[in-house]
Parts: C-alpha cells; structure tokens; sequence
C-alpha cells in the first residue's frame, strides 16, 4: 500500500470511528458506569471486533453477507436483538453510585471478560459495518500487490484508530462520573443509554443492502 493511500484510509478510518454508533454509545456507558479504569476494557473488545469484520471481509464470508439474504439476515438480527437486549439491560439498571473507591478500580476478572465479550458482540455481529467495509476496502486494496500485506495494514491502521477513539470516548464519560450521585441523574442516565442502544438495534435491524 502506497503512502498516499495509506494517508487517504487513516483519514476514512478515523472518521468512521468518530461518527456516533453502537460502539461509541456502548464505550460511553461503559465509561458511565465504571470509570476509565474499568470501562477501558470494552475498548479492548471492540478493538477485536473491527478486527474481526476486517478478517470475515479478508476470507470472503463478507462477500457471502452481501450477496446471500439468509446470511445476511440472520447475523443483521442476532447484532440487533442484543443491541435491544443491552438497551433493556440499561434501562433496568439498578440506581448505585458511579464512583468507585481506588481499591476496586482495577476490574475483577468476571467484569473484565464480560465487558470485553460485549464489545466484541457490538462491532462484530453488525452485518452493516461488513457491508460498509466491502463497499470501502475495494478503494485502497492494489489486486497486483500482495493481499495479506494490505489487509494487515488496513486491520493495524483502522485497529489502532478504532482503540484510540473508543478509549477516549471511555474517558469522556468517565470524567463525569463525580456529578452524577443523585438517584434521579443516576436513573436518567441508564435509560438514556438503554434508549440509544434499543434505538441502535432498531436502525440495525431497519438496515436494508444496496
């Protein structure tokens, strides 16, 4: 991959990482609820599943999604019912305070996998993200050149980007954590979060190919 090329997808990747959806939404609440400490963890995950739409693209099952209706319907809703299923999750959320002593801002080994899993479900069971990758990469791969090559590039680049961004947004919410304590903004905040992920599975479930 040429430099220029290179330059013109970073700046792709970027923008793509920074525009609101189920990820941000899910590294916000995440940082909501437990803190940068803990709620970095989801950033980890959602890390692996751009990963791994970029390695369902590379292999060829990205082409399958786009062309068959059954694949592509299934996986469109198993990404969306457990977007609803976070929302529901969100919104019954018990009222607890968000700040959390320093002795327990290390996440224990359940939170961290948890967590971790579902960043991973939000990136990789969203078919839409795939489509939109097969519709992209086409752009900035060189068929003369070695593929594997690329690919690596690209999962690197759009790997390091999607980290980045995800764990800023982790931070973001994080630093508001000492004004919410009062149980009515505890309250507005889960169903905030649930309506956005219920919202996100709905617009996910909507989604039609070109």
């Amino acid at each position: 991959m040429e430099f220029h090329t290179w330059l013109t997808f970073l700046a792709a990747a970027v923008a793509i990482s920074l525009s609101p959806g189920p990820g941000a939404i899910a590294a916000m609440g995440v940082g909501l609820n437990h803190g940068f400490r803990r709620g970095q963890v989801i950033a980890y995950g959602l890390l692996m599943g751009v990963w791994t739409q970029t390695l369902v693209v590379g292999v060829g099952l990205g082409m399958l999604l786009s062309t068959s209706e059954a694949a592509f319907s299934v996986v469109k809703w198993v990404g969306a019912a457990y977007l609803v299923w976070l929302g529901i999750q969100q919104w019954r959320a018990p009222i607890r305070p968000l700040v959390a002593p320093d002795s327990e801002a290390v996440p224990d080994t359940h939170l961290a996998r948890t967590l971790f899993l579902r960043g991973w479900m939000v990136n990789a069971l969203n078919p839409k993200g795939t489509v939109f990758l097969i519709a992209v990469l086409p752009q900035f791969i060189d068929a003369a050149r070695p593929l594997l090559a690329q690919y690596l590039a690209i999962g690197a680049t759009f790997g390091v980007v999607e980290s980045l961004v995800m764990s800023g947004y982790v931070a973001l919410a994080s630093r508001v954590l000492g004004m919410l304590r009062a149980p009515r903004q505890l309250r507005w905040m889960n169903r905030t979060f649930g309506s956005l992920f219920i919202v996100a599975g709905a617009v996910l479930g909507m989604f039609r190919r070109a």
